[in-house]
Formats: C-alpha cells, sequence, structure tokens
C-alpha cells in the first residue's frame, strides 16, 4: 500500500506522506511540518502517530513553492526560512482544509479527524482551527501565535499547546499573552515544560530533551485518543 496520498486544491495538487496503524477504522491526524518540509523527523512523528492507533497524514506545506522538498535543521536553515517567509497563511489555511476534507472520507477513517503541528505547523494548526471545522488541535511551539489572539474565539475545537519556557523563539512575554488570551477559553489548556528551547520534541534536534518530549507526547496521546474516539 502506498505512502503517499494526493491533496486535490481549486489550485492544484499536493502530496502527503500517509502512516496506517495495524487496525481500522481510525481517527486520522493531520501532522503539520516545521519549517524543514516532511523530512525524515516528521515522517517519524507521523509513523509514531500511527503506532498510537492513528491514521497519520503529513502534508507539503510547501508545495506551492518547491514540492517535496526535505531540509535538514543542521545545515538548511536559510533555505528553510526563505520558505518560511515566503509562506501564505492564508492560502496554506485553504491546503490544510483540503486535507482535512480528504483525512475524513479516506478509506479506513472513523470520519473524525484532528490537527497537531510543530513550530510553523503549530501556528498553521491554530489558525486552521480557528477559522475551519476541525475535531481536536494540537500546537508544539507554535511560532508568531501571539500575533493572531484576536482569532481564539474561532477556536471551536478543543486543543492543547506546548511550550518551552526557554523558548528563544517565543519569548515569555509572547508566551504570557498566549496564556492571558485562552485562560477563559474553555477548550484550550496550555503547557509548559521548563528549562525547554524550542522544538524540545524534534527526534535527535539539538535542543531535543527527551523527559519534556515523553511527556508532551503522552499528554497529546491522551488528548487525542479522548477526542477522536
Amino acid at each position: 500500500m502506498s505512502n503517499t496520498l494526493k491533496i486535490d486544491t481549486p489550485d492544484g495538487s499536493y502530496s502527503a506522506y500517509i502512516a496506517r496503524p495495524k487496525t481500522l477504522p481510525a481517527p486520522v491526524v493531520i501532522v503539520l511540518q516545521e519549517i524543514f518540509g516532511v523530512n525524515a523527523d516528521m515522517r517519524e512523528s507521523a509513523d509514531e502517530m500511527a503506532a498510537q492507533g492513528f491514521i497519520a497524514i503529513c502534508p507539503d506545506l510547501f508545495w506551492r513553492q518547491s514540492a517535496n522538498i526535505e531540509l535538514s535543521d543542521k545545515t538548511d536553515w536559510d533555505q528553510a526560512l526563505q520558505r518560511y517567509q515566503k509562506y501564505d497563511q492564508d492560502q496554506g489555511v485553504g491546503d490544510i482544509v483540503a486535507a482535512i476534507q480528504v483525512a475524513a472520507t479516506i478509506p479506513g477513517s472513523n470520519g473524525r479527524v484532528g490537527l497537531m503541528g510543530f513550530c510553523l505547523g503549530g501556528l498553521m494548526t491554530y489558525l486552521t482551527c480557528a477559522r475551519s471545522e476541525v475535531d481536536a488541535g494540537v500546537v508544539y511551539y507554535g511560532g508568531s501565535t501571539e500575533q493572531h489572539l484576536s482569532e481564539v474565539d474561532g477556536v471551536h475545537a478543543p486543543m492543547i499547546m506546548h511550550f518551552g519556557e526557554e523558548d528563544e523563539f517565543i519569548s515569555k512575554d509572547a508566551q504570557a499573552a498566549i496564556k492571558t488570551a485562552v485562560k477563559d477559553h474553555p477548550g484550550i489548556e496550555v503547557y509548559s515544560y521548563p528549562g525547554c528551547s524550542h522544538a524540545f520534541a524534534r527526534h535527535r534536534g539539538e535542543k531535543y530533551d527527551a523527559a519534556a518530549a515523553k511527556l508532551a507526547n503522552g499528554r497529546t496521546y491522551s488528548f487525542l485518543k479522548k477526542q477522536l474516539a
């Protein structure tokens, strides 16, 4: 069975990596990439979700710029940042909504769909949850989320957010603003990880923290199993 899925949009088609669990039907989790594309790290995250009993789909968010690009966090920061700066978030939400629509109806899906995103993907999880219908959202260190807090009331799906307290890209002030904005939102919960930097859950990343990643991932698995059952 192919590990690639085609997503159709009004502007063309793009590909997504798909990992399937042993038992079907199952809920779907759409895993949204960091700024390095659908690389080995993102595929590993999708495989881990499949091992937890989800159909995992990892769409190519940068397809409009460079289809199927894979970058490294060790050597390709310049390329990654260039693509991030050119990325159209509004278009991106539309692309993710197209993936949600496919996910809800693909063979083996139970019709329930959640989003889980890292860095850029974390921001896009938040924005997509605020602007469309999805069953759950998980944000890992979503950069620039504090710039979009006016949209928080649009989030109707249950959501959890993970932030490292020492994140070098999401300041303490930014994290405080996010916590303030969501504190009265009944469906959003924020978890903080003391001593952790940005990308603390990236496999083999320079700032990887095994204990924090295990804790965050465990919370994520429990949350999504509850919300997408």
